[in-house]
């Protein structure tokens, strides 16, 4: 029977699209087949939150399959045939989306205009004909600890009475300073756990782009990352510029008349040297700058949206203090930040746990990528990037931060990482930046690194120049203990981003091989590819190192390790100098570990594929069910990597890099910033264990 998780309120404005977000999160952790189902719906079709859980976790279902009915519609149902018709033919719709999904999210009714009488009792009975477990959301914003106390006790006793199965409470939107006692008053007097979620400025503040949209403005200047920037303040310009660039706030909006070119280039100005980074400015009574001036203005903050209005100062004030963020499929970085606050505060692990959801035999790669930043927020790590002034970087140091993932270090210029943070309009608080030319650290690395390689003749004044290098500052902060590991590669060489590890960090052990994984997602399972990106002709030795240090990989990841090592013959019948290679290596790991499941020399086919199995290799506890796959070279690893990658559609992970005692990790200079996520959260789930 589907298992349903119905989310509601009591009533308007308690932000429980957070709550929505978080919640399909930790379900499409657990299965891949997820649909979504709102009752009720302001028009006939789904709305802006359904729209955003479609594209962000990639699901099938059809959009007009997301909604029961219209309000009005219900209304009149309502009115002519009762509450009960009108529940009947909402269990009949969302019985045929029940069917074809394992778990049903259900987004209860949002309290607002809807011209039906007493919405709470309708939710509740709704999510006991369906089969629902319910998580009630309270509205906390603007309300005294006690108030918000009593009505999450008045809720719970109104879903309780009603007879609902209720999974735990939220309290949203709650003032930051009262988080902590209101929480743990809470714990105390309800019956199920209560998840106590602070206010958060960036979710309620609205985008420049949802402001533009709402007053009818004109983009004069912008990008559209400029556009994508939360407004979290706004400051009025009247004065002299001397006085508005001390009332700038960092994120604010700029509102001034359009012939104020003096405070408009001020601002941008500003913003240019970090000195606030602002949202952007928004140009009252239908008056433009010169063009000289918009062209001055473009190159002093090039991607800052200027944005024109007819109306004049007052009127736009009233409209801009009634705006509120939203949640939608335009905004994913809002999405990270409400992912980033329920992660935060609630506890996800027990949460799950009540949903009992029975975790799916498939491994998707949504999936796996869900389990990667858990693991890594579980145990706190420092992960620095050399690569500060790359815009990929950047961005994804935004998702890491919003995502509360780990903690972070940028190399690079100072002044270039601000401006370029300011001009993407990312918030680096909290962040570390460093500069390694100009950093105090640079004579002690230099020190440092001339002992390491005295024997090479590196002295003190050569070392000191070598260590400006972003690649071996950040190197020698992961061996001094200041970074817990590294990840480069976006704009170096895969020699450049390894070779200050093979000189500073070393290996596991002096006999040890370092190489790489690929973490292969494909549509209903993980697999483990090594090495396709370092030893270019590995020896029997150094296979068996590659073997016994990928099953290691791959069980810190959750795949269970079944090495498959690969060769162009199958079992005893093929021979030659390549497959007596890969025999051996077999032989050597199973000495050296006999307690590993490993199978070679093994075709690929025979290595997947269980029919194929059942014929070459039918006594095999590892054909046909292989996990880790072992190429015999370079050339064959990584050919194959990209091949299924390309062909299969799957998400390749990696390179991962094994056998150094502290973790180092190169990107692929084509690397997407989902690709450079992956590999930090990857670098902190290492760093957390014993070596890499």
């Amino acid at each position: 029977m589907t298992r349903s998780v119905y989310v509601t309120g009591i009533e308007r404005g308690d932000g429980r699209q957070v709550v929505e977000l978080g919640v399909m999160e930790l379900l499409t952790r657990q299965v891949d087949r997820v649909g979504v189902f709102r009752p009720l719906v302001h028009a006939n079709g789904p709305d802006r939150l359904f729209d955003l859980l479609r594209a962000r976790y990639r699901l099938s279902q059809d959009p007009a399959s997301g909604y029961g009915l219209g309000y009005a519609e219900a209304a009149g149902i309502q009115a002519d045939g009762g509450t009960d018709e009108l529940v009947s033919q909402l269990v009949r719709r969302f019985h045929e989306v029940a069917r074809e999904y394992e778990v049903v999210l259900v987004l209860g009714t949002d309290f607002a205009d809807t011209q039906l009488p007493d919405e709470l009792s309708l939710n509740a009975r709704l999510a006991n004909e369906f089969g629902a477990s319910v998580i009630p959301v309270v509205g906390a914003k603007g309300q005294h600890a006690e108030s918000v106390q009593a009505e999450a006790r008045n809720a719970h006793r109104a879903y309780a009475v009603l007879g609902c199965d209720i999974l735990a409470m939220v309290v949203n939107r709650v003032a930051p300073e009262d988080r902590d006692a209101i929480d743990a008053q809470l714990r105390q007097q309800l019956p199920v756990p209560c998840y106590t979620l602070p206010d958060e400025a960036a979710l309620a503040a609205p985008t420049v782009s949802q402001i533009t949209r709402a007053l009818g403005g004109t983009v004069l200047l912008g990008d559209e990352a400029g556009l994508a920037r939360d407004a979290l303040d706004f400051v009025f310009g009247g004065a002299m510029l001397p006085n508005l660039l001390g009332a700038l706030t960092p994120g604010c909006l700029l509102v001034t008349p359009g012939d104020r070119a003096d405070l408009v280039v001020g601002a941008l100005a500003a913003h240019s040297a970090g000195t606030p980074p602002i949202a952007g400015v928004l140009l009252t009574l239908d008056e433009r700058p010169a063009d000289s001036v918009l062209t001055l203005a473009s190159k002093l903050a090039p991607g800052t949206p200027v944005v024109s209005v007819v109306a004049g100062s007052f009127p736009t004030a009233g409209e801009l203090f009634a705006l509120e963020g939203k949640l939608s499929a335009d905004t994913p970085r809002k999405a990270e930040t409400a992912l980033g606050l329920f992660e935060r505060y609630a506890d996800t692990g027990d949460l799950l746990a009540r949903m009992s959801v029975a975790r799916s035999g498939r491994v998707t790669p949504m999936m796996f990528e869900h389990d990667l930043l858990e693991q890594a927020r579980a145990v706190r790590r420092r992960v620095v990037l050399p690569e500060g002034t790359e815009e990929r970087v950047l961005r994804a140091a935004d998702v890491l931060l919003r995502r509360d993932v780990c903690d972070l270090t940028l190399l690079g210029d100072v002044d270039v990482i601000v401006k370029k943070a300011a001009d993407l309009g990312i918030d680096l608080a909290g962040t570390q930046i460093v500069d390694p030319a100009t950093d105090e650290l640079r004579q002690r690395f230099a020190e440092r690194y001339a002992e390491l390689r005295a024997h090479r003749g590196v002295t003190v004044e050569l070392a000191y120049d070598v260590v400006a290098d972003v690649n071996y500052f950040g190197t020698l902060m992961v061996d001094a203990g200041l970074a817990d590991g590294m990840v480069s590669g976006s704009v170096h060489s895969t020699a450049a981003t390894i070779r200050p590890a093979f000189e500073i960090i070393k290996t596991v052990t002096p006999s040890s091989s370092v190489s790489s994984v690929f973490f292969m997602c494909l549509a209903d399972k993980v697999l483990v590819y090594g090495d396709c990106a370092v030893i270019p002709d590995p020896d029997a030795a150094q296979l068996a190192d590659i073997a016994v240090q990928a099953a290691a990989t791959a069980a810190r990841f959750g795949v269970e390790p079944r090495i498959a090592m690969l060769s162009y013959s199958t079992g005893t019948s093929g021979s030659g100098a390549d497959v007596d290679k890969v025999r051996e290596a077999t032989k050597l790991v199973r000495t050296a570990r006999p307690e590993l499941k490993i199978e070679g020399p093994i075709q690929y086919d025979a290595a997947v594929e269980p029919s194929v199995a059942a014929t070459k290799l039918p006594e095999s506890e590892v054909a046909g069910r292989a996990t880790v796959l072992i190429f015999p070279d370079l050339n064959t690893g990584n050919n194959t990597y990209k091949a299924v990658q390309r062909s299969a559609g799957a998400v390749a992970v990696g390179p991962v890099m094994q056998g150094l005692r502290k973790p180092v990790n190169d990107l692929s200079r084509g690397a997407l910033v989902q690709d450079i996520v992956n590999t930090v959260a990857i670098t902190a789930v290492q760093a957390q264990g014993d070596g890499a």
